[in-house]
């Protein structure tokens, strides 16, 4: 193989031969910057390769030039087609010539093992933007014949893997389109490493000990700091959660040049080993102050090169023949792009694909609130004054208005993101846009006024930031994320104990979730549900009119959809938990809604929950009803949550009806209760006592009420935190009573998803399944696996210091 690429000789037009991430790389090693040195194993040599396969299988023969048409909705399929294809390039033999020309280029470096990177390319253009971070994943081997020869074709195989075939399909990509050819580059002893993303107004670098992988594989929560970029002034910095480390076999990372305290694990090729970091070197930051220095001033030197986006990972290595660690960056991306491997980076050849990001016309957020929903839009204003509430709003545009009724759902559903005067991180302009997958900001001041109607936006709904912008460019695709989350995760080799379930509100949303890998539907949001069925009327005009029976038939209708969808998987539905003023705007409702409100001064604490059905059970039966109905069909997934439980006689009075309608005579069926009112507290074994099957636990209502805060008013947002010690505290307890009482605990609150690093917690205390909305199901995953892994190895380390004191 005469045909390697160098990376200080890469051209413009060996792009497509070496990918994106090689090229990137050289055109950054050639300005001078300090980059591992490496060569390419050019994307035709894959071809070639294929092109020997000799194999009976029709599917492997016609690889080259196969479009592989799967259904890739089908998993079983996906994983039988994807395995055989794996298995036969991994076992098939590499020419020798191959490997001896791949190893004769390694022994110039003198290093103990190298990393194969894949770099893609597509030789044809695909239009928009695509996201493959963390698709294919580099491979660590030995420096001989043997190892590089399996190392090349796992690398080769990762093409073919079920989540990378998804994700081609998804996108429309023959395999003929797909360039990968493979960077080869040195790896030395590894003290730290992480990542450094540029932002406008940030640089924000994690870090942690011996090599990245522990950061990309959510084993590790590493050191972040957050830097001014034209200072370089460390604003904050936060110690991470570090329990193991990757490094080269018989060279630990190290802290203060002391040894790890275990080897916790080792490959079977004897390259990797993984480390339990002692309890000093978790306390230490993985970068001291000299080389986060120098990071800094990389970046700083980069910024002025390349621009204000971008990404770098980069690495503190030490060979053999080195007096002192080294920086080095191992990869550059563009962080607008988001790709991962396609797109550019700017001050550098571009390609016709890429879409610059818009100009803003102020260096400073125009306006700031809570950020609400993640993910980013740009698009213009429509703003909506209390005066006027459309019917319709025109398509993709950020709506603006003072705040957000459940009613407003249909208006949403077309809008690109949404900003609030009102409403804070739980307040339900919050869940819908997260269920919705709508980047939100609320609590904006004066928003309306602020913002006019065609204005051009950029909305980030992860930083709480609305921008004014000089273009106008179309909101991010976010149907793309769920498919991204279904490739991800539809083959992760990460089993997770804890049950990870889904909260929904809309059958319109099944489509794109079902396939997501989570157990069950957690939540099942009643209120928005019936906003459809009641088809804008006041569910009392529906009864006065006589028309239960086809109340009943729409209700049953809905249900099915979420019990057919997910069948066997469970299905908790919560029964209604409207508040008065939420009835203002259905027909016939003012009235009723005005009069009721003259008398509860926040409805929040008023007449909600199972205390409604003790006044007036009409609606609450009618429920029953369509649900037995679903029952009586042949689904027996379908479980029931009773919302906002006061007291263990409200719970006796509804599981009377519960049993009336005939629901627990089947056998499947469970009977559960949101965990919201403190008094659950108290009254738990009482509950188990009554008849109660399970909790979930509301941490939205149950913040709000052992602080004593509104969670609708956006002004009290920095009082209203789920990690208080007072919440956390009672989380604690319920899922202890849970387990004493030998009942399953749930948590379907925001606090999860908000803040992942409570699912730790979780975890440890014995939570039996999380239920986030459907946007943060792959970072969910992600924590909880982490989570667990953290308490075996915890586990293990305790272990390990009983051995030894013995």
């Amino acid at each position: 193989m005469d045909n390697l690429y160098w990376l200080e000789q890469i051209k413009p037009s060996d792009r497509t031969l070496v990918g994106e991430k090689a090229f990137h790389l050289s055109r950054v090693m050639q300005r001078g910057y300090p980059v591992l040195p490496g060569f390419v194993v050019p994307a035709q040599v894959l071809w070639d390769f294929l092109q020997t396969l000799n194999s009976r299988e029709p599917l492997v023969t016609a690889l080259p030039h196969s479009s592989l048409h799967l259904d890739v909705d089908n998993p079983h399929q996906l994983q039988q087609v994807a395995q055989r294809l794996c298995q036969e390039i991994t076992t098939a033999p590499l020419p020798c010539e191959w490997v001896q020309s791949i190893f004769e280029a390694t022994q110039s470096w003198e290093a103990p093992a190298m990393m194969f990177r894949p770099s893609l390319a597509l030789s044809t253009p695909i239009p928009g933007r695509m996201k493959i971070a963390g698709l294919l994943e580099a491979q660590v081997c030995s420096c001989n014949r043997q190892a590089i020869a399996l190392g090349l074709k796992r690398t080769w195989s990762q093409l073919f893997r079920a989540r990378s075939l998804f994700y081609w399909q998804r996108h429309g990509i023959e395999l003929q389109q797909i360039n990968l050819a493979v960077l080869v580059q040195p790896l030395s002893k590894a003290i730290a490493s992480g990542s450094l993303t540029c932002h406008r107004a940030e640089f924000e670098i994690k870090a942690t000990w011996g090599l990245g992988m522990a950061i990309a594989r959510g084993e590790v929560l590493p050191d972040s700091y957050f830097v001014q970029p034209e200072t370089g002034a460390v604003r904050s910095q936060q110690l991470g959660n570090k329990t193991l480390a990757y490094c080269l076999a018989n060279s630990p990372v190290e802290a203060d040049f002391t040894p790890c305290l275990s080897i916790l694990s080792q490959p079977d090729d004897n390259c990797l080993q993984t480390y339990l970091l002692s309890e000093l070197q978790q306390q230490q930051c993985a970068l001291n102050d000299k080389y986060l220095q120098q990071l800094i001033q990389l970046a700083q030197q980069l910024r002025t090169n390349l621009g204000s986006a971008f990404i770098l990972e980069w690495t503190l290595s030490q060979s053999e023949d080195s007096v002192a660690p080294q920086l080095y960056i191992t990869q550059v991306t563009n962080s607008h792009s988001g790709t991962g491997g396609f797109g550019s980076i700017p001050g550098l050849p571009t390609s016709s694909s890429f879409q610059p990001a818009p100009t803003l016309l102020t260096s400073q957020p125009s306006i700031r609130g809570l950020a609400a929903a993640g993910g980013q839009a740009r698009a213009t204003a429509y703003v909506i004054r209390p005066s006027h509430i459309p019917d319709t709003l025109p398509s993709r545009v950020i709506l603006v208005a003072p705040a957000i009724a459940l009613d407003w759902l249909p208006l949403l559903q077309q809008a690109a993101g949404i900003v609030t005067e009102q409403g804070g991180l739980t307040s339900h302009c919050a869940i819908l846009a997260r269920e919705l997958g709508i980047p939100a900001v609320v609590s904006v001041a004066n928003a309306t006024q602020l913002l006019q109607t065609g204005e051009s936006l950029l909305l980030d709904g992860d930083r709480g930031e609305i921008y004014r912008v000089s273009q106008s460019q179309d909101s991010r695709v976010r149907s793309e994320e769920y498919d991204q989350a279904h490739s991800s995760l539809l083959t992760s080799t990460v089993p997770i104990a804890t049950q990870l379930l889904v909260n929904l509100s809309q059958p319109s949303l099944l489509e794109r979730v079902k396939g997501l890998p989570v157990d069950g539907v957690g939540l099942v949001r009643s209120e928005l549900m019936a906003l459809t069925i009641l088809q804008g009327q006041h569910p009392k005009m529906w009864l006065q009119q006589g028309r239960q029976a086809e109340l009943i038939d729409l209700w049953q209708a809905q249900i099915s959809q979420f019990a057919s969808a997910f069948a066997p998987r469970p299905v908790f539905y919560r029964s209604l938990d409207w508040r008065s003023h939420e009835f203002q705007s259905l027909t016939d409702g003012s009235l009723l809604a005005a009069s009721a409100s003259s008398r509860e001064t926040n409805p929040m604490l008023g007449q909600r929950g199972t205390f409604s059905y003790v006044k007036d059970s009409t609606m609450f039966e009618l429920e029953l009803a369509a649900l037995a109905a679903v029952q009586q069909s042949g689904y027996t997934n379908l479980h029931l949550l009773l919302p906002f439980v006061r007291t263990v006689e409200e719970f006796s009075f509804c599981r009377r009806l519960v049993e009336q309608v005939g629901l627990t005579q089947a056998a499947q069926f469970q009977l559960w209760i949101m965990a919201e009112v403190p008094s659950i507290l108290f009254l738990l074994p009482q509950y188990v006592k009554a008849g109660v099957q399970g909790i979930s636990i509301g941490t939205n209502d149950l913040t709000q009420l052992l602080l004593g805060v509104d969670r609708d008013q956006g002004e009290l947002a920095a009082a209203f935190d789920e990690r208080h010690p007072v919440v956390t505290q009672a989380i604690a307890q319920i899922i202890q009573l849970a387990r004493q009482a030998n009942i399953p605990c749930s948590i379907c609150g925001q606090a999860p998803a908000l803040y992942p690093e409570l699912i730790d917690s979780l975890v440890r205390w014995g939570i039996t399944s999380i239920s986030v909305e459907p946007e943060a199901v792959e970072r969910t995953y992600v924590a909880i696996a982490r989570a667990e892994q953290r308490l075996l190895l915890e586990t293990a380390r305790r272990q390990v210091n009983q051995i030894q004191e013995h």
